[in-house]
């Protein structure tokens, strides 16, 4: 930098940059926080839907789901919850593309954090993971 009008301007561009990051950054948590993932039985007796941590937010049990033992019936919900929550990574990939890039470190680590937490499920990675 050959003065302190070019640092000056260089400065404020890093500044502006960074605002820009931090905002971006903002609207990437908002979006997810906002996210759902759901998944049905094949059958539709069973439906589930997670929150954007995962958590289950709903389960509806039809009564032809519960003309099984309780050991299948408890199977069911558990793959239907992983297959959901498993959905969530995709849709935060989508959202990160959207926000603040898939290149970008911050991108990257949202990324991993929920592909490690809810990685697909290995009967969906053969299957539609909507229903089984």
């Amino acid at each position: 930098m050959r003065n302190a009008d070019e640092a000056e301007e260089w400065l404020d561009s890093w500044v502006s940059g960074a605002d820009a990051r931090a905002a971006r950054t903002v609207e990437l948590s908002r979006r997810v926080a906002a996210l759902t993932g759901s998944a049905r039985s094949r059958d539709g007796s069973i439906a589930v839907t997670v929150g954007s941590a995962g958590q289950l937010a709903s389960l509806d049990i039809d009564d032809q789901a519960l003309r099984t033992t309780g050991r299948e019936l408890s199977r069911q919900i558990t793959a239907l919850v992983r297959q959901a929550q498993a959905q969530l990574t995709a849709q935060v990939t989508e959202q990160v593309r959207r926000t603040v890039g898939l290149d970008t470190e911050t991108g990257q680590a949202v990324i991993h954090s929920f592909a490690t937490r809810f990685p697909v499920p290995p009967d969906e990675q053969r299957h539609d993971s909507r229903a089984w």
